[in-house]
């Protein structure tokens, strides 16, 4: 039977399924490394289904790769190594794929502590074994405040993924996270690695808190006494959920709260540079002071979610296909600014780490922000009505948008890696830490739980180099499915969730008892303990791995006749 064949006409000329053949020949390498890319969605603990604290993070850097650090006991008087790069491989023009362990060019010392605790390295590390956990989200600056590293030149030394480092080592509590992040950017001097600001999620199975990060341009010299950074941080009520999307969400602060902690320069700085007059009357305001204007990428993202979680709580803009205003009136949308969504909503029904899984997969479905619904997408159907082509995805490379002439509009993650911290207060760190991990994009990947008390992951994940594909590696099998998704995307994201879904939702089923019997062994043999989380890992990796290889079998044959 002579396979039929599928071409969609578009606007620039030409048929889709040559630009499809091109993509998945010639485009399989990951994508390279995007910048305000990371969104931080938290949780209280009043506001989880379980009681958890959640963090999570989507990220973007190359750095995917996932390895336990394990703790270790220095002499007095050992000093500690601070690297340059380590969200890119650690290498120092950010392409080549150094050895796990190398973190790449050291560019400065600091003291070392007597003891540090394990923790999980990525790109950003993001959980230790004490249940501390940190979500990470790159914002905007003031060009004024901008430090890029040249070496030999630049002074300050301390990035926020190595900061981050050095409070999975050292801290066990959120609190004493924030206090000892802003003691080494205020010594060492907020290096930027991404070219801007920064805000991170810090959890423990108590507290959430928000940390925001803006340099001090590159003028700072360590032996001025000044601090090296400007920084502010608060607690998130318990009940409230929060969410970060590349803006700072801080605005009045109140110094004198218990649950607010600042630089000794959080307003100086603003007013010395002319940004605030505290004679006009006016209130502080931390987000207008050191912040750009806020991007409708970062908008778009704190709308999808709070709209969600609380909508009663005010009249959310109207954003739906449903809506009058729909993609014909696009351009009639009211921008509604980032004070119009408040530091922290409380949800109308509490969140449980699926939830949060849930918006990390989001593609704005059936929103104005839905590239699906592009009219670009729409071919003859039957009747002769317009219909949606079967190959529309909201993950079109930028090339093809441009040759297909689709506005973009940026889900909320794109391809990297990512989390979901679940801190429990009622189990032993060991169980109670749960870092749900996934590799490339979240809406075709799968989540796998690494428990606090694991020893080592699959080298099936500590395995990637965007330069050179290995069926060795985790994220290379998740990224090959996904470019055979685009043959025919709409179908072949039910071949996908028929096959993951089952897969996934039976770590989640299966927690309580994987829970109960680790606390077990913990209480008689910490080692057999650990041999089990680690073993149960190791082969919940390698099913996941194998799970998207026979993906692509399927995907190769059931879709590839259908454009020859």
């Amino acid at each position: 039977m002579k396979a039929k064949r599928f071409r969609l006409r578009i606007p620039a000329g030409g048929y889709i399924w040559i630009a499809i053949l091109i993509l998945v020949s010639g485009l399989l390498s990951a994508a390279e490394n995007g910048r305000q890319s990371c969104t931080v969605i938290g949780v209280g603990k009043l506001a989880s289904a379980d009681g958890s604290v959640i963090t999570s993070h989507t990220d973007c850097c190359s750095e995917c790769r996932i390895q336990v650090v394990p703790g270790r006991t220095y002499p007095k008087g050992a000093l500690a190594p601070v690297h340059w790069g380590m969200v890119y491989f650690g290498a120092e023009d950010g392409r080549k794929a150094l050895p796990l362990g190398d973190f790449g060019k050291v560019i400065g010392h600091i003291p070392q502590v007597e003891r540090t605790f394990t923790y999980f390295h990525t790109g950003y590390s993001q959980m230790n074994e004490r249940q501390l956990a940190i979500g990470e989200s790159t914002c905007s600056q003031r060009p004024e405040l901008n430090v890029n590293f040249v070496e030999g030149i630049t002074r300050q030394i301390m990035t926020i993924e190595q900061a981050q480092v050095f409070a999975l080592e050292r801290c066990s509590t959120a609190r004493e996270a924030v206090r000892l992040i802003a003691s080494l950017i205020e010594t060492y001097g907020f290096l930027p690695s991404c070219g801007g600001s920064e805000a991170l999620c810090i959890a423990d199975p108590g507290e959430l808190w928000v940390m925001e990060i803006f340099s001090v341009g590159l003028k700072w010299r360590p032996e001025s006494g000044q601090p090296g950074a400007i920084w502010a941080a608060r607690r998130v009520p318990d009940d409230h959920v929060v969410v970060i999307a590349n803006h700072v969400r801080l605005r009045e602060i109140d110094p004198k709260d218990p649950d607010v902690l600042v630089s000794p320069n959080y307003l100086q700085e603003a007013v010395d540079r002319g940004w605030y007059d505290p004679d006009e009357g006016r209130p502080f305001i931390w987000q207008d002071a050191y912040s750009p204007l806020i991007r409708e990428g970062s908008l778009s993202r704190m709308w999808l979610i709070y709209n969600t979680i609380a909508p009663s709580l005010k009249a959310w803009p109207k954003r739906s296909l449903r809506d009058p205003a729909g993609p014909g009136t696009l351009y009639a949308q009211p921008i509604e600014g980032a004070a119009f969504y408040p530091f922290s909503v409380k949800p109308e029904k509490k969140l449980s780490v699926q939830d949060v899984i849930a918006f990390q997969r989001s593609v704005f479905e059936d929103t104005i922000y839905d590239m699906t619904w592009d009219p670009a997408w729409m071919v003859p159907g039957a009747g002769g009505k317009a219909e949606k082509s079967p190959m529309a995805t909201p993950f079109l490379p930028g090339d093809m948008e441009k040759i297909m002439r689709i506005r973009h509009h940026r889900t909320i993650a794109t391809q990297g890696y990512g989390m979901v911290a679940q801190l429990r207060s009622w189990l032993p760190d060991a169980v109670g830490g749960v870092y749900w991990f996934y590799v490339d994009n979240p809406y075709v990947s799968a989540y796998v739980p690494v428990y606090a008390g694991v020893t080592d992951v699959s080298p099936l994940y500590k395995t990637y180099d965007y330069n050179e594909f290995s069926e060795d590696s985790a994220r290379w099998a998740v990224d090959f499915v996904e470019k055979l998704m685009l043959l025919r995307w709409q179908s072949a994201v039910k071949d996908l969730k028929e096959a993951r879904d089952p897969v996934e939702n039976g770590f989640f089923s299966g927690q309580a008892e994987v829970d109960q019997k680790a606390a077990e062994l913990l209480q008689k043999d910490r080692a057999r303990a650990a041999k089990y989380l680690t073993e149960l890992t190791i082969s919940r990796m390698e099913k996941i791995v194998q799970l998207f290889r026979d993906l692509r079998k399927k995907l190769l044959t059931k879709y590839t006749g259908d454009i020859v």
